[in-house]
């Protein structure tokens, strides 16, 4: 039987895996002060070295943790709402993709984010690093709103900054499924101009 033998690309692309995974779960267990590049190294299994080698810099190894993790989460959510079909085509397309949307824009991804947000702010090295990653993310929220939710750019803008404010309010207070729905769904009629009820 034949051993495959990974290629050096391959090893560095587990690598660098395994460290934005180890870094997203230290961001979200220990925060930004507690994620040092030896508490990274030690929860991925592999070298301090290694994370330097990859990433250079804890700032641009967290960045690039929670931008993975949030490029990964939207993308599982934009293959579900192609599932939907055209964004106007049936009732409750609409519904979905901002369900989905939510779901995307919760849990520890918001954590880590948010320790990320926090330390930014008086941290300037941090926040050249974060605001370009920011940027990249919320252009790819705004396309999959503008596809599925609504075309209307100020409606995209207040759709966003729902479920961002929804996000983070559940870090603390995990919302009911029932809950969740009803907000969302409240939010969908006024998309719609159609009165509660």
């Amino acid at each position: 039987m034949p051993v495959q033998v990974r290629t050096q690309e391959e090893r560095s692309a587990a690598t660098r895996l395994a460290l934005l995974d180890a870094t997203v779960a230290c961001l979200a267990e220990l925060g930004y002060a507690g994620t040092t590049s030896a508490a990274v190294a030690a929860r991925a299994g592999l070298s301090r070295g290694a994370q330097l080698h990859h990433f250079g810099t804890r700032d641009r190894l967290v960045v690039s943790a929670v931008e993975h993790l949030a490029q990964e989460r939207l993308r599982r959510a934009r293959e579900q709402m192609v599932l939907l079909g055209p964004a106007g085509a049936g009732a409750g397309k609409r519904e979905t993709a901002l369900r989905l949307l939510a779901e995307a824009l919760s849990g520890p991804l918001y954590a880590a984010s948010l320790e990320l947000w926090v330390a930014a702010r008086a941290h300037q090295a941090l926040r050249a690093e974060l605001v370009p990653a920011e940027e990249r993310v919320n252009a790819e929220l705004a396309e999959i709103c503008r596809t599925y939710v609504t075309e209307d750019p100020v409606e995209i803008r207040l759709t966003l900054d729902l479920l961002l404010g929804r996000g983070v309010s559940g870090l603390l207070s995990p919302h009911s499924g029932q809950r969740q729905a009803e907000a969302l769904d409240a939010w969908a009629r006024r998309l719609q101009g159609r009165p509660r009820g």
